[in-house]
């Protein structure tokens, strides 16, 4: 058992990438930022692997993957839940 297979935060935030992730694939329209939206996925997938993530940088992670897929009103629900997955790690250190 990993240090982030502990962290409930961790492991809900996984769930709701990969449930975005499978929405996103399964979506028939095509639009202009959707292969930035696939990637940034990945990499939010890939930092859940490590533990923790560097919450700034999730932060980031959200804001991109917001504004590649928001005017998609089918993937809004799981963008919410990522959103909301995202917000339990609190506000970044210095705010």
């Amino acid at each position: 058992m990993t240090g982030s297979d502990k962290d409930p935060r961790v492991a809900g935030l996984r769930v709701a990438v990969s449930r975005l992730r499978r929405q996103l694939a399964a979506h028939p329209a095509e639009f202009p930022d959707r292969a930035i939206a696939e990637d940034e996925l990945a990499t939010l997938a890939a930092m859940m692997i490590d533990g923790v993530p560097d919450i700034p940088r999730l932060r980031r992670s959200l804001l991109v993957i917001a504004g590649a897929i928001g005017s998609v009103s089918a993937l809004s629900p799981g963008l919410s839940e990522v959103r909301a997955a995202v917000d339990l790690f609190g506000e970044p250190h210095g705010r």
